[in-house]
């Protein structure tokens, strides 16, 4: 019996794929996301927080994690993310006119 195996889900030969998340999981990390990612309204307020910067961050590639999204943007939003963390990026600003 051949079986290949990946970190998020098993594919067995018989052609089915098992889930291995629990249930729910994607859609409360969908919601997570939802709640820490900044709005227009709030973006003057909180663009030069670095802790809600990684933080959304952090939600957007655990969600794409979640979804089997590309590994490649799993892993650039997570460096993104630890650079806001470790105060290594800062907001640059508004353009002035």
């Amino acid at each position: 019996m051949r079986c290949s195996f990946r970190l998020e889900r098993v594919r067995v030969d018989i052609g089915v794929t098992v889930n291995l998340w629990p249930d729910g999981a994607v859609e409360q990390a969908k919601a997570l996301h939802q709640s820490l990612t900044i709005g227009d309204r709030e973006w003057h307020k909180l663009k030069s927080n670095a802790d809600r910067r990684g933080a959304e961050l952090l939600a957007a590639a655990l969600t794409q994690l979640l979804q089997d999204g590309e590994k490649r943007d799993v892993e650039a939003m997570t460096e993104q993310a630890l650079g806001w963390i470790r105060r290594e990026l800062k907001d640059p600003g508004c353009p002035h006119r």
